[in-house]
């Protein structure tokens, strides 16, 4: 299946994907699809067929969480993103039957999003590694501040907070950044001196929007 008013911005962290499905979102009117919109599905799965996923919803200390070894980490991120690609499928099959165009925030590899997806329809966003890295407790989401504040108030903050940074470097890793970089589709790097107008122009013109 191939979706047809669907358009998916993929890449890596701090690179501005959720900035500009919003954006797209309001201004075409469409249905934004945000980073996680597949949690509103969260509550009713099996624990045995998503364990990833179910993971955090089952949780009953965060503090494991973020005391997971890099190894860890990195073996639960890659079957959260398989779990992730099968929900968002399914939710994007019901929202893609209503007449609207539909952003979205994905996490979908990009070997599916060939299978699913126009390459016009795909737009690949990145930061390099050590800013997806670096900066990642800068953003002002909950989930962010909520697992920083919990770093800090380990018995060690300062090696907490490395070794959460190294969980972050694996998945942020110059290997995936470069599988991004050479899957296909059309590719927008962060560049701290365009604006977020600028970029969001670019975006529009990449996705092809008008035609």
């Amino acid at each position: 299946m191939k979706f047809k008013n669907v358009y998916f911005i993929n890449g890596t962290a701090y690179a501005g994907k959720s900035t500009m499905v919003k954006m797209l979102d309001e201004k075409y009117n469409g249905i934004a699809c945000e980073e996680n919109y597949h949690d509103k599905l969260l509550k009713d799965l099996d624990s045995k067929e998503f364990p990833g996923l179910t993971y955090t919803r089952d949780l009953q200390n965060w503090s494991d969480f973020i005391r997971r070894t890099p190894d860890e980490y990195e073996k639960w991120i890659k079957q959260t993103n398989k779990e992730c690609t099968i929900l968002e499928i399914k939710i994007l099959e019901e929202l893609s039957k209503q007449d609207k165009l539909i952003f979205v925030d994905t996490n979908i590899p990009v070997e599916v999003l060939w299978e699913i997806s126009d390459k016009d329809h795909v737009l690949i966003m990145l930061a390099k590694p050590e800013v997806s890295v670096k900066r990642f407790f800068e953003r002002p989401d909950k989930e962010k501040q909520f697992l920083y504040q919990l770093l800090l108030k380990e018995a060690e903050p300062d090696k907490a907070i490395a070794n959460f940074r190294e969980c972050l470097k694996r998945v942020n890793s110059k290997e995936i950044y470069n599988e991004f970089l050479s899957s296909g589709f059309n590719v927008i790097l962060r560049d701290e001196e365009r604006t977020v107008e600028g970029t969001f122009t670019l975006v529009e013109e990449i996705l092809k929007l008008y035609s």
